[in-house]
C-alpha cells in the first residue's frame, strides 16, 4: 500500500493512532500476516516504526495524528479520565523523543476532532483546547524542535457550530503561543452532506456561499498571518454532479487557489461516511476520485 500511496502522488501520509497502541498488554488486531510476514510478533511502537520506515524509504512523509485515547472510546476532548492529560503529553514527548533526527515524521497531529464542551481561549483548565494544545506543543517542542505543531479547531465558538475540529474561529483573538512560532499549523477538518446536513448546502447561492463559510471558520487565518492553515480531514463518496461532488471539488479548488495544504480522509475504504482512495477490495483506486485530487498535489518533500 505504501508504494501505492507514493506512485499516486501523494507526499505525505497522516497516520493515526491511539495511546493505547503503546500498552503492552494491547496486541494488534486485524493484521493479514500472509500479506505481511514481517509484521508478524509485532506491536505497539515497532509496528509504527515499520510503517513510517517503509514510507521514508518511498520518499513519503508523516505526520502522526493522535486519533483517539483507545481503540474502543472517541471523547469530545483529548483527554479521559483513564487517559488524563498528563498521559496524553508523556505520550507525545515519547515519541518526539523517539523519532528525534528521522526526517520522515515532520509533525505531531496534537488531538483529534475537539468538540462537545471543548471551549478556545476562556482559560478554563477542563475544556480550553487552546490553553492544552500550547502546554502539549511546547513539551514536544522541547523534546523534538523540528516537528511541526499541528493545531486543530474545536466543533463550536461563542455559539457558532461547526464541523468537529473544524472552528478557529477564535484563533484570531486567542492564537496559540509555541516557543517556536515558525512550528504552529493550524489545521481544520471539513465534510460534506454525507456526513451532516449543514444549513450551507441547502443555501440558494450553493456552491457560490461556501468560499464565505470556510473563510469564516478556517481559511481567514492564513490571511490575516496567524500561522498556515492545513486542511487534514475532508472526504466524500462522491465526485459527481450531487451536492456531496459539487462540495468536494469546490473545495479542492479553494485550497488551491489558496495556497492550502491537505491530507484526504481516507486511504482505507472502510470510512462508513465517506469511503476511501481504495475501493472496496483494498486494491482499486476510486479514479473519480484520483482526478479531482491530481489537479492540486505537492511534489515529494525535501
Amino acid at each position: 500500500m505504501l508504494r501505492q500511496i507514493a506512485q499516486l502522488g501523494f507526499n505525505t501520509i497522516r497516520l493515526p493512532y491511539t495511546n493505547q497502541l503503546f500498552d503492552p498488554a494491547s496486541k494488534p488486531l486485524g493484521i493479514n500476516y500472509r500479506l505481511n510476514p514481517d509484521l508478524k510478533g509485532l506491536q505497539g511502537l515497532a509496528l509504527m516504526d515499520r510503517i513510517i520506515q517503509g514510507a521514508g524509504s518511498l520518499g513519503v512523509k508523516v505526520i502522526l495524528d493522535r486519533h483517539d485515547p483507545t481503540a474502543d472510546l472517541r471523547p469530545a476532548l483529548w483527554y479521559t479520565d483513564q487517559m488524563p492529560q498528563s498521559h496524553w503529553i508523556a505520550d507525545w514527548v515519547m515519541l518526539a523523543q523517539h523519532y528525534r533526527g528521522n526526517a520522515t515524521v515532520i509533525g505531531a497531529d496534537l488531538a483529534n476532532e475537539p468538540h462537545g464542551p471543548a471551549t478556545w481561549g476562556d482559560g478554563n483548565p477542563s475544556t480550553d483546547w487552546r490553553m492544552a494544545a500550547e502546554q502539549a506543543g511546547n513539551a514536544v517542542l522541547a523534546a523534538n524542535p523540528d516537528w511541526l505543531i499541528i493545531v486543530e479547531g474545536i466543533e463550536q465558538y461563542h455559539g457558532d457550530f461547526y464541523w468537529q475540529g473544524g472552528n478557529l474561529e477564535g484563533a484570531e483573538q486567542y492564537p496559540v503561543h509555541l516557543s517556536e512560532p515558525d512550528k504552529l499549523v493550524y489545521s481544520a477538518h471539513d465534510y460534506g452532506p454525507e456526513v451532516y446536513a449543514q444549513s450551507w448546502f441547502q443555501a440558494a447561492n450553493f456552491p457560490h456561499n461556501l468560499s464565505a463559510v470556510w473563510e469564516k471558520h478556517w481559511a481567514y487565518l492564513q490571511k490575516v498571518g496567524n500561522g498556515p492553515v492545513f486542511v487534514g480531514e475532508f472526504g466524500g463518496r462522491s465526485m459527481g454532479q450531487d451536492t456531496e461532488g459539487v462540495w468536494q471539488r469546490t473545495l479542492v479548488n479553494f485550497l488551491k487557489t489558496n495556497n492550502i495544504s491537505y491530507t484526504y480522509w481516507a486511504w482505507n475504504p472502510d470510512s462508513t461516511d465517506t469511503g476511501g482512495i481504495l475501493q472496496d477490495n483494498w486494491k482499486t483506486v476510486n479514479q473519480s476520485k484520483l482526478d479531482v485530487l491530481n489537479a492540486y498535489q505537492w511534489p515529494r518533500l525535501k
